[in-house]
């Protein structure tokens, strides 16, 4: 038997002997006198001395099995993959797990082995059973995160252009209280190398950040960039229609900034790098066309309030 276990089988002894509790997880809130899950990490708590499973509380539990807590905190990094191998491993090892509870990827229909790529790693994998689009895929990720009780989410590119090294800049301004939603900014970044960017990818992300300030009534540097954080009040708000269907593609990640915006969420911005690896490794699934009208398509629809 391990350490953790030993405990929870004596505090769970404890607290049934002495208050009369026969839940072990509320028999250690009350010895402790705060809530569990942000008080102690034992996922041994989950399963009673003898075997006997506690009714309702495993999704708690699970919720605080790996909680290494990053300024009381509890982060998920979620990373959408498509048919990205050669990649999603190294995304994966990257990212510094002690400040990250859970890293959560959403496979959305890979045929390449991704998911078994990103398990041996050591994240966790949510399949989608089909290719549906990056919204939906980021859609369930959100889902997992609010349902698993994680404070934070963090989103991170699937094929390593972002760096998983700078999460805690995007942490920082939510654990200080300034910020719901932190977007990072390529553009912030003094001397930023974006490595091998198509000349066509350079332009319109400086575009977009032109109209998307418009929509939004509020300059920002960077709107393109789904390297961001956001707290769970802002994925927990029902105002947010994430389900719409238009949503499943590339559109969900601007209208979700857009609409955080709108509803008076405090944003900041900061400094992150964004390389594209060599076209022969694969840049994006993004069609120059139909991609950038995904898009757009939120800042026009919101923008004129055909959708909310």
């Amino acid at each position: 038997m391990g350490v953790a276990a030993e405990v929870a089988e004596a505090l769970w002894g404890a607290g049934e002997r002495a208050l009369g509790v026969d839940d072990p997880v509320l028999a250690v809130e009350v010895l402790l006198g705060r809530p569990l899950v942000s008080a102690i990490c034992l996922p041994c708590l989950a399963t009673r001395p003898g075997g006997k499973r506690t009714p309702g509380r495993e999704s708690e539990i699970r919720a605080a099995d790996r909680c290494a807590m990053y300024r009381a905190l509890r982060v998920i990094a979620i990373a959408p993959v498509l048919d990205e191998a050669r990649k999603i491993g190294e995304v994966v090892r990257r990212t510094p797990r002690p400040l990250v509870d859970q890293v959560l990827v959403v496979d959305d229909g890979s045929t390449d082995g991704s998911p078994d790529v990103a398990r041996a790693a050591g994240a966790t994998v949510l399949s989608m059973g089909r290719t549906v689009g990056v919204g939906a895929a980021l859609r369930a990720g959100y889902a997992y995160a609010v349902e698993h009780g994680c404070d934070a989410a963090v989103v991170m590119a699937g094929n390593n252009k972002d760096a998983p090294e700078e999460i805690p800049l995007l942490l920082d301004p939510i654990a200080d209280g300034r910020a719901d939603l932190v977007q990072g900014s390529r553009f912030l970044k003094r001397g930023a190398d974006f490595g091998d960017m198509p000349l066509y990818r350079r332009i319109a992300t400086r575009v977009h950040p032109l109209l998307f300030s418009l929509a939004a009534r509020r300059w920002v540097t960077e709107s393109t960039n789904g390297f961001r954080a956001l707290h769970r009040r802002v994925l927990s708000d029902p105002r947010l229609d994430l389900a719409q269907p238009w949503l499943d593609g590339y559109e969900l990640e601007p209208y979700l900034y857009l609409r955080a915006i709108r509803l008076g969420y405090r944003t900041v911005e900061v400094p992150v790098t964004k390389i594209y690896p060599p076209r022969r490794l694969g840049q994006t699934k993004m069609k120059p066309l139909t991609g950038w009208w995904s898009m757009l398509r939120p800042l026009v629809y919101v923008g004129l309030g055909l959708k909310r």
